[in-house]
């Protein structure tokens, strides 16, 4: 399947979902469906470092507040559209991953991860002892019941919202996928001293993907503070995003765009069904208990596990 028909069938899927959801006219399925969708964007954007490229991303939370935070800047400063506050939170999110990429990049495997894992608790600190943002009293977003030209419910125009976000993020990981661009992520990921031997520039390359992943999670955080009306470090920064952008990756598998989305329907749906039926707090426990099982039993995910078999099978 080329590009344009690839995008094609992402709006299809996009519309059909939308369109099930309206039909199902049950307010939960699109607070729900926003997480999960939420979930797709963000473990696709963790994979574009983590799993095309091989550098293991922990500080998830700290992008995806950033991008947060700045729609809090935004809401008090201006008038601007939520649609327009997500590229802005994008552009923020995506600066401040050049610049960790460039101080943190010559670092390799374990010190790499520890270092964005130290992004995420500064990038913490600051935003607790910032008073414009709330500081660590939090900032309330008063949100409209419904979008003046649209005219439909605000919960609904998020959803779909993060469902045309989900369309953007996937279509370019799977540009990636197959491209020279690709091509010199996969070089970096199997043998990075090699492929700088080859005459790959791997710093440029591994600059671009933490740019654009980073980039990808502040976009997929903007829209959180309409959601939740109420954002403090401690949701914006939840533990929660940080596990979940690594292991719904991992879980669905690495190796292809599909593999984060298998991941994210997966566990997110568990963990909204688990929500509800029993409680938020075993939510984690959950996905490391499936995190763990599946490093023993299927260290390439669903993907690697079905490929597997299916080669056996044949």
């Amino acid at each position: 399947m080329n590009g344009t028909k690839f995008v094609l069938a992402l709006l299809i899927a996009a519309a059909a979902t939308f369109g099930a959801a309206r039909l199902i006219d049950n307010a939960y399925v699109f607070f729900a469906g926003y997480v999960v969708l939420q979930y797709i964007a963000l473990a696709t954007a963790w994979n574009i470092l983590g799993g095309y490229t091989g550098y293991v991303n922990f500080g998830t939370a700290a992008f995806f507040a950033l991008g947060a935070y700045t729609t809090v800047v935004l809401h008090k400063l201006t008038s601007l559209p939520l649609p327009l506050m997500m590229p802005i939170g994008g552009i923020v999110s995506g600066i401040v991953g050049l610049g960790t990429g460039y101080l943190t990049l010559r670092l390799r495997g374990a010190f790499f991860s520890i270092a964005t894992l130290a992004l995420a608790v500064v990038v913490q600190t600051l935003i607790t002892n910032w008073d414009f943002v709330g500081g660590s009293r939090g900032a309330y977003i008063i949100r409209p019941p419904q979008t003046p030209l649209l005219g439909i419910d605000y919960i609904q125009y998020l959803f779909l919202l993060m469902l045309g976000l989900v369309v953007i993020v996937l279509a370019t990981a799977r540009a990636i996928e197959g491209s020279r661009l690709g091509y010199g992520f996969a070089t970096i990921r199997d043998d990075e001293v090699a492929a700088e031997a080859s005459g790959v520039p791997t710093l440029r390359l591994k600059l671009l993907a933490t740019t654009l992943s980073g980039a990808f999670m502040g976009m997929v955080g903007a829209p959180l503070p309409y959601y939740v009306t109420y954002l403090d470090p401690t949701s914006g920064f939840s533990l929660a995003y940080a596990v979940n952008g690594v292991a719904m990756p991992l879980v669905g598998g690495t190796s292809s765009w599909l593999g984060p989305v298998i991941g994210a329907i997966l566990l997110g749906t568990l963990q909204q069904v688990v929500t509800v039926t029993i409680s938020s707090a075993v939510n984690l426990l959950i996905v490391g208990l499936m995190l763990v099982g599946f490093v023993i039993v299927a260290p390439n995910g669903i993907l690697g596990l079905v490929g597997v078999r299916g080669r056996r099978a044949g």
